[in-house]
């Protein structure tokens, strides 16, 4: 269960979160994921407890001559264990293309961070009945080419893009069909037991409402919460859906 902050919270707002939102016993792997200002002070502030943090993107290099980019590396030294990957925001506003993903998601297991590796389709091309070529390219030229090896250690969200912070959700339903045909995609390119293995998380407009339909979908495991996890009491709500 991972909350994605995008561009919200100070660092001191960020501690002030931690010290009051109030996970409940789980075996789900509770996420944070901060802007890069506030990763150090939420690293500090949750350390001793079940929250990890992670990142909300990464560049594919190492070091360089790259103004305003984040290595993996850095990442790694200021703790965090997770990074997203290809969110639909940063496709659609910064030029994240599948090949892109693919770079970074391999840069990122270099240095043993957790991706969460985003998919998802837009509006226009969900009316045009597309979703499934759209998501079948996004994994052949995004995710496909990691060795079973690297696959295995990447969690998939998929995402549909009218969906996130438009108050839309698709319904229980068109979200576990959707991750049943990434399933089916896994199934024939890493095998079943990798397909199996796989935890597909979904995101858009998740909320306290509507989150335990959503996970009493046998094929979704887990949500990528955006504004919901702002709040400690509606991310915790939405954490014991699980």
């Amino acid at each position: 269960m991972a909350g994605n902050w995008k561009m919200y919270k100070t660092s001191g707002q960020t501690v002030e979160f931690i010290r009051t939102f109030a996970p409940p016993a789980c075996e789900a792997d509770v996420v944070i994921c901060p802007p890069f200002t506030n990763l150090a002070a939420a690293v500090q502030a949750a350390a001793g407890t079940a929250i990890e943090i992670g990142a909300q993107d990464v560049f594919w290099l190492k070091e360089g001559a790259y103004t305003g980019e984040v290595s993996a590396p850095m990442l790694l030294a200021v703790g965090c264990r997770w990074v997203i990957i290809g969110h639909s925001e940063r496709r659609q506003y910064f030029g994240e293309t599948d090949e892109t993903v693919l770079k970074k998601t391999v840069a990122a297991l270099e240095e043993g961070l957790k991706p969460i590796v985003c998919v998802g389709e837009r509006l226009e091309e969900r009316e045009a009945g597309s979703t499934e070529t759209v998501l079948a390219k996004q994994f052949l030229q995004g995710i496909s080419p990691l060795t079973p090896e690297q696959f295995a250690r990447i969690v998939i969200a998929y995402e549909p893009v009218w969906a996130i912070g438009t108050g839309k959700t698709a319904t229980p339903e068109m979200a576990a069909a959707a991750h049943a045909f990434l399933r089916g995609q896994i199934g024939a390119h890493y095998g079943d037991a990798a397909a199996a293995a796989c935890r597909i998380l979904y995101g858009g407009s998740v909320k306290p409402d509507n989150v335990k339909g959503l996970m009493a979908q046998e094929e979704i495991d887990g949500a990528l919460v955006g504004g919901a996890s702002l709040d400690p009491a509606s991310f915790a709500a939405i954490v014991a859906a699980c």
